[in-house]
């Protein structure tokens, strides 16, 4: 078995233009005074980190990992979720996702398509000059529109929509195999692959790429109600990356899954800091434990209540306390019987 590495935090939701939170050195800084070994950086973010110069230059890789190496903490992964959603993008949502992209991109659907493809690109061919094998991201969604039947959906539309999404992402898949990287999609609503099934079905289209994997995160499936321990023994294979994320279910005679448009405080099914939702973390790191994923344990701070450097500064203490330092022999082995193939066959009455 193998030990989970961590803590770690993802920085996208920290990042800003005040301090420690505008630049690299600065949120290295403050990650590692709070007990944090690693961070997980948002590609998108220019003022903590360069994608497209890092794409073409290892020494500027190597030159943002020695600022971090400085404060004690590593580059996890990078994570092109923004880019990831741009990739495929159904025309309902053409001017809420417009403000993802770059500013000479926005309004033009196909030249941010082939925008959001090169970002992920740069993002792969980074990881590699970072020494990183796995890359987070969005599936992006083009049947998301459709996910309830009603009117009927006519036939073979999400079929359609799969074979598309997969003819756009075998190439970034590829560009991933020659890198060594994989990339992880953070199985989430709103995106295509948002359950088990969608995954499947995505996978079976990209011909079981070996590089199609997933990011872990047990928050999105509480909120549509999925057996997320389950999840991890189907999945096993395919996990590689693993966001520290809680949240909470509370359904009344008013609203369920769906929370009736409320916004976050007011919806049944909600984020929440760690230790303040309902996710089972001790039953998940020990699954993790048991299927030999050595990644990372990332915390994903989202909260409709607590304040994000609360939540960051409790995070590290939770996850630490929860990564279980494996265990290298049985519990039973002081009774080890010393017996050896001979002893066994005479047990066995085969001599």
């Amino acid at each position: 078995m193998k030990t989970l590495k961590g803590p770690a935090i993802f920085l996208a939701q920290f990042a800003g233009d005040e301090a420690p939170f505008d630049s690299l050195s600065n949120i290295g800084r403050w990650a590692a005074s709070l007990g944090y070994k690693g961070v997980q950086i948002p590609s998108w973010d220019k003022r903590l980190f360069d994608v497209e110069k890092a794409a073409q230059s290892k020494d500027y890789c190597d030159e943002a990992k020695g600022i971090l190496a400085e404060h004690g903490v590593e580059i996890t992964e990078l994570s092109t979720h923004l880019q990831g959603q741009l990739v495929a993008v159904h025309p309902a949502y053409d001017e809420m996702f417009d403000g993802f992209a770059a500013p000479e991109v926005r309004g033009n659907p196909k030249a941010r398509q082939e925008w959001a493809v090169n970002q992920v690109k740069a993002a792969i061919r980074a990881s590699r000059h970072l020494g990183i094998g796995d890359h987070a991201t969005f599936s992006g969604a083009l049947a998301w529109p459709y996910v309830y039947p009603w009117p009927q959906r006519p036939a073979g539309l999400i079929e359609t929509a799969f074979d598309e999404l997969a003819k756009r992402w075998l190439p970034i898949l590829d560009v991933a195999e020659e890198n060594g990287v994989n990339v992880c999609y953070e199985i989430h609503p709103g995106e295509d692959l948002f359950d088990g099934v969608t995954f499947e079905m995505f996978l079976e289209r990209v011909k079981n790429h070996a590089r199609c994997n997933i990011l872990y995160d047990p928050s999105h499936f509480v909120l549509q109600q999925l057996d997320y321990l389950d999840f991890i023994d189907i999945y096993a294979d395919r996990i590689k990356m693993f966001h520290v994320k809680d949240a909470e279910f509370n359904p009344t005679g008013r609203q369920g899954v769906y929370s009736g448009y409320q916004g976050w405080v007011g919806r049944a099914g909600r984020f929440r800091s760690l230790g303040d939702g309902q996710v089972d973390f001790g039953a998940i790191f020990s699954k993790l434990a048991a299927i030999d994923f050595d990644g990372w344990a990332v915390l994903e701070w989202e909260c409709a209540l607590k304040h994000p450097e609360d939540g960051a500064r409790e995070g590290a203490d939770f996850i630490r306390n929860h990564i279980i330092r494996v265990t290298e022999k049985a519990f039973d082995d002081f009774a080890d019987s010393g017996a050896d193939e001979a002893t066994n066959r005479r047990l066995l009455g085969l001599d």
